[in-house]
């Protein structure tokens, strides 16, 4: 039997019923897995009224809390931001005998228990740590306090912007870079004009993923930040406080405003991707753009 050359090629599991069975099964785990639980934090945030919800957020401690999140994320994700870019350019722009061990360092916090890292920072910086009696002299307090909160959170989340910038500069290659440098542009010029239109919605993607990290991380920062009520908790620490005080009612209201963060991240995440996605059907700038952007 002959077939036609035009003829699509069937696929596993082309069949409508293995689309509609496959396609029910992730309803079904998405609805009681991802969804349940949003739901179920809203119902009990608001489950003792409106009053009772407001009071819960806003609390000195809830504050507080907010604060200290809202005040490690302003100085972490910058941060890290800035560490994501120089690390993506350094490895995709350049070559030198150390490369491939820095791919491997931005990897390290994938690979390890945000708790073991708390720890050790506890004995790098602590009184009985590498630097804590020095540190101490100095009058310099970075565990229990805000420094060491920032320091276990950039940790964990150092990753994310040079993870998302490295694979899109390295399919972009260096031709255009090279091309701007020869047409005599600065390095800095060129990063400006050139290099960074074209990984900005990757930049942004990363940032985004960054900033969520740090506001929901718990377990490096329930090591070095003492959880101190009122001074070193951040929102998610917070949380765990209240529910182990059985307020349980303040502990939903607590955690509805990470709840919404994450419904944020989730949409503004969709729309890079979305966008990223249209950006990417565009043609590279031709030999004039570049000249044009380098002058």
């Amino acid at each position: 039997m002959s077939h036609s050359p035009n003829a699509r090629p069937t696929r596993v599991g082309d069949t409508p019923a293995v689309r509609r069975t496959l396609i029910g099964i992730v309803l079904v785990i998405g609805a009681f897995f991802i969804l349940a639980p949003l739901i179920v934090i809203g119902m009990e945030a608001f489950s003792k009224g409106a009053g009772v919800y407001w009071a819960a957020v806003n609390h000195p401690d809830t504050r507080s809390a907010i604060m200290m999140t809202v005040l490690t994320a302003l100085i972490a994700v910058p941060l890290n931001t800035a560490f994501g870019v120089c690390a993506a350019w350094a490895i995709t722009k350049f070559d030198f005998p150390l490369r491939r061990l820095l791919i491997v360092a931005i990897e390290i916090p994938f690979s390890i228990s945000p708790i073991v890292a708390g720890v050790c920072y506890l004995f790098v910086y602590g009184l009985q740590g590498l630097f804590g009696p020095m540190l101490q002299d100095a009058g310099i307090k970075v565990l229990f306090a805000l420094p060491g909160i920032v320091l276990a959170s950039m940790f964990v989340t150092a990753p994310f912007v040079a993870r998302e910038l490295i694979p899109l500069m390295q399919a972009q290659g260096r031709d255009l870079e090279e091309a701007a440098t020869s047409l005599g542009a600065s390095g800095f010029r060129t990063f400006l004009r050139v290099t960074l239109p074209n990984v900005k919605w990757a930049l942004l993607y990363g940032v985004v993923l960054c900033n969520a990290r740090v506001v929901g991380e718990f377990g490096a920062v329930s090591v070095v930040s003492g959880n101190i009520r009122g001074q070193t908790n951040t929102l998610p620490l917070h949380i765990e406080l209240l529910y182990h005080d059985y307020q349980t009612a303040g502990a939903f209201a607590a955690a509805s405003i990470l709840a919404v963060i994450a419904v944020i991240t989730i949409i503004a995440k969709a729309l890079l991707e979305r966008h990223g996605a249209s950006r990417r059907g565009v043609a590279a700038p031709a030999a004039e753009t570049v000249k044009e952007q380098s002058a």
